[in-house]
């Protein structure tokens, strides 16, 4: 593994990432940030609030959580397919099609 990889997927055994601090650092802030506004989009329901003001933040949140996606995606496709590939298992090929129709929904 290089110092270019943010993180790695064992092929053996258990499968885990090995994300950088810096990968790490950023998807936990953009989740700590939708966990809030998950919060806030419940306390907006519990006051009442215009459905109309509610319905856009749950787009704002869908919109978020599609940020962190592609995050983890771009992140797994340099590092765990690539190194996947380059062993000989060629199986992760259809396991990230099968990963990514099931983001595209």
């Amino acid at each position: 593994m290089t110092a270019d990889h943010d993180h790695c997927c064992s092929i053996e055994g258990d499968r885990q990432s090995h994300h950088s601090d810096k990968v790490k650092s950023n998807l936990t802030t953009r989740l700590n940030r939708i966990e809030g506004q998950i919060r806030g989009v419940k306390g907006m329901i519990e006051k009442d609030i215009y459905c109309d003001d509610i319905l856009n933040q749950i787009a704002a949140i869908q919109s978020a959580l599609n940020g962190v996606g592609k995050l983890l995606l771009q992140s797994h496709m340099k590092s765990c397919v690539i190194e996947r590939i380059q062993a000989g298992d060629h199986e992760v090929i259809d396991e990230l099609l099968k990963t990514m129709n099931k983001l595209m929904k």
